[in-house]
């Protein structure tokens, strides 16, 4: 498949003008057109992707699109997937800043944003969809989830808190640190 400066920018072009419920939104997006129809990265890279762009500070859908530039053409790949994810964004500030107020107070204009509120909801839906089945995967997972879940709604744990926790958990279990803590705790030590 081409990966040229130009196919780079025209496929984040294309992503960018679609994008109108934010970051989260971009998932099912992406997974339709960098996953199924262009086959330049697989879902779960897409998923790796995803996730690390929720914990550096940017804009979700650019922080996505300079990883997956990256992947498929280095600095160059990376230039042209942010060049074309906000050129759209750009694009309709420049040409509905000074229609703005009048737009915003049309009927018409309420109604669409209604109904594009609808679509946005079902694309959060997807997109919860597509990281749950990627990310609880087992017992573990389940476990993390379940905790950070508690101590940000029922604690108000900040989520910078709840990241660097999760972190240490997976690095911990990876690491099989706890099945030589189960072990030692355990009994299981064999002194015969």
């Amino acid at each position: 498949m081409n990966k040229s400066f130009y196919t780079i920018f025209k496929t984040f072009f294309k992503v960018g003008t679609m994008l109108l419920g934010g970051g989260y939104v971009i998932l099912p997006l992406l997974q339709s057109e960098l996953v199924e129809k262009k086959e330049w990265i697989n879902s779960d890279e897409l998923v790796e992707y995803y996730a690390l762009s929720q914990s550096v500070p940017g804009i979700i859908a650019a922080n996505i699109s300079v990883f997956t530039g990256y992947k498929l053409k280095g600095f160059i790949g990376a230039i042209a997937a942010i060049l074309g994810v906000i050129t759209p964004a750009f694009l309709a500030i420049i040409l509905l800043a000074s229609l703005l107020q009048t737009l915003v107070s049309m009927n018409i204009v309420q109604n669409i944003f209604w109904g594009v509120g609808i679509g946005v909801i079902m694309l959060l839906y997807l997109a919860t969809k597509e990281m749950w089945n990627k990310s609880i995967t087992d017992k573990f997972t389940c476990v993390v989830f379940i905790t950070t879940f508690i101590m940000s709604a029922c604690f108000k744990t900040s989520p910078a808190l709840i990241i660097i926790c999760a972190i240490i958990a997976g690095i911990l279990y990876r690491s099989n640190l706890f099945e030589h803590l189960k072990k030692m705790i355990g009994g299981e030590n064999d002194l015969s």
